[in-house]
């Protein structure tokens, strides 16, 4: 970052001091300005009468989802002016990746909004410069950055993801071959394999000057060195010679290569001395040996993958930067070196007006005590039971200890929206809460009258996985779905395993499978064992998969339009043809022996 970025950072931190200070007055104004603008539209009209009291605001307002907004965002889409439903112009739409229970969402997008995405990154980087020292100086980010299809609506509006919309900024390219590894032309790559095949080259030609390594998920991080597995001795090859492999047919993607190759055998050589070891152990610390840390986010579903990111990363931290969606930017990682279970983000008050509902449950499972697939550990967090509606509380009167699910209000035409997301307050910064990702409130498995949350999978599969731990195995992908199609159902969970040592699989132990199917049940709730001793649900049963099965499932959801950047595999499969593919793929079948008690 140039001196006066530096600067700019500095300032941007001592904004949000100031801001986490005052943040009942800062939220009031949020809301306040976010009425005097849009009030009159149509959509507000019905509820305000084109009147902007807070009060009235919150007594009238509806709590919505998507599809209660929707008709609204197609009416924009299809070419109606955007102040049916809010007042700045909408310059495009925000696609979420629906991979994480749903289909894609058009979300309406502003000038306003995409500066607030610039303020937040320069935020994010102010604090890694904190904790990490000027990286802008340092050396470059190795980010395996990926862009989604981009649509255009009858109105003549594009749509796109977030992380696409922000390489197409003309500042962002600018930065880019200053601060980062991958040329423009192989991020904007159609064909993912050849994208990730020429940022994996560029990434091991600047193998010195690369000071972080990482993308937005775990997942697509774990892709990478996975795909980096295959191709390591194509990739020495080429790097050896100077010349890019013929299948490489993007024509951008072959100048931008030709641009930094040059023959180059002592470096090939060395990476190839470290990547035919024997064990990959700690292989992204020794490729690029100046990393100073992971970026990738691994809080809810995305900590599954904690284990496999710290077996490859050999002591790197794992760095969760920011907790934001396509509806809004919420908040930042104060604290980027704590462990993966102990991350909270601390609300932004400029960024949205925030609400929080109370959950109606008797518990919920938070990750932090208990040998987990990040070997941290877990406490239960007692909720509040209440069986009278519930009202949302304000940003400053949330509770430590408390979870609740998230809903956002912003200048884009967002208004008591829920974003599905349930977080538990775990402290303050100032006078503004901090929140851990807790699961998404829409991804649940039920059979008959159960119902088993994200955590509470996450929880079961990360106890059960344990048992496989003295042989050498690690979980490097997990998913379910309520098979109801014989009487009574059952859960199914698919698991992808591979050894510590080498890619071959070592065979499976029946009984230990067995015991992990036990082990599963036994720490499932209370309604799920009742119904197993009633027979209204049937033995639980993992299938295992072959390895590459959870690369494939990707590579379905992102044919599908899903950006390689956003995608999150399914805690729980919805679709047939997904399920076609992970059924497809199975090596072994068990069955949980025993009723659970």
């Amino acid at each position: 970052m140039p001196r006066s970025g530096y600067e700019a950072g500095l300032k941007m931190i001592m904004m949000m001091e100031e801001q986490t200070t005052n943040t009942e007055k800062i939220q009031e104004q949020v809301l306040g300005e976010i009425l005097r603008r849009n009030a009159r539209t149509e959509y507000l009209r019905r509820f305000l009468h084109g009147q902007t009291d807070l009060k009235l605001f919150k007594k009238n307002v509806p709590i919505v989802t998507y599809e209660d907004i929707k008709p609204y965002i197609d009416r924009i889409a299809n070419g109606e002016p955007s102040d049916i439903l809010l007042d700045e112009p909408v310059v495009q739409f925000y696609r979420s990746s629906g991979t994480s229970g749903g289909q894609p969402k058009l979300i309406p997008a502003t000038a306003e909004l995409a500066n607030k995405w610039s303020i937040s990154f320069t935020l994010v980087r102010s604090v890694m410069t904190k904790h990490f020292g000027d990286l802008d100086q340092a050396g470059k980010r190795m980010e395996l950055m990926f862009t989604g299809p981009e649509i255009e609506t009858p109105s003549g509006l594009k749509a796109t993801s977030v992380s696409t919309s922000r390489f197409k900024e003309s500042g962002f390219r600018t930065i880019l071959s200053k601060l980062y590894t991958s040329p423009i032309e192989t991020i904007f790559c159609s064909d993912t394999k050849q994208s990730m095949y020429c940022q994996l080259l560029a990434g091991l030609i600047q193998r010195e000057e690369v000071v972080m390594f990482g993308s937005v998920f775990a997942s697509t991080v774990l892709r990478a060195i996975k795909f980096l597995e295959d191709y390591w001795q194509e990739l020495c090859s080429n790097i050896k010679t100077g010349q890019i492999s013929d299948w490489i047919i993007d024509s951008e993607c072959r100048n931008a290569a030709s641009l930094i190759m040059n023959p180059n055998p002592e470096l090939a050589h060395s990476i190839e001395k470290i990547c035919s070891c024997k064990s990959w152990e700690g292989i992204i610390r020794k490729v690029w040996p100046k990393a100073k840390y992971i970026s990738a986010l691994t809080t809810g579903v995305m900590r599954q993958y904690t284990t496999e990111l710290e077996f490859y990363g050999g002591g790197l931290p794992l760095v969760s930067c920011i907790y934001a969606s396509s509806e809004a930017i919420c908040g930042i990682n104060l604290e980027p070196l704590s462990k993966p279970s102990d991350v909270f983000y601390t609300f932004l008050p400029n960024m949205a007006y925030f609400e929080f509902l109370p959950m109606k449950k008797d518990y919920v499972t938070i990750s932090q005590d208990q040998a987990q697939f990040d070997g941290v550990s877990h406490h239960e967090s007692e909720m509040k039971t209440n069986n009278e509606d519930t009202e949302p509380v304000d940003l400053v009167n949330v509770k430590p200890g408390q979870c609740y699910e998230l809903l956002v209000t912003t200048s884009a035409g967002l208004y008591r929206y829920r974003v599905g997301d349930i977080l538990m307050v775990s402290g303050f910064h100032n006078n503004t809460p901090q929140f851990q990702f807790v699961e998404r409130q829409n991804v649940i498995l039920s059979i008959y009258v159960d119902k088993t949350s994200e955590a509470d999978l996450l929880k079961a599969v990360t106890e059960a996985k344990t048992l496989l731990d003295p042989l050498g195995f690690i979980l490097t992908g997990f998913t379910s779905y309520a098979d109801t199609s014989s009487t009574p159902g059952h859960y199914v969970l698919f698991w992808e395993l591979k050894g510590k040592e080498g890619n071959n699989i070592k065979e499976l132990d029946p009984k230990i499978m067995l015991e992990c199917c036990s082990k599963m049940e036994e720490l499932l709730n209370y309604t799920y064992k009742i119904h197993r001793k009633e027979n209204a649900i049937a033995a639980l049963e993992i299938r295992v998969v072959k390895q590459g099965t959870f690369v494939a499932l990707m590579d379905y959801y992102v044919s599908k339009g899903a950006s390689l950047s956003q995608y999150k595999a399914p805690s729980c499969i919805k679709s047939k043809e997904a399920l076609k593919i992970l059924d497809s793929r199975v090596i072994g079948k068990f069955f949980s022996p025993k009723i659970p008690m």
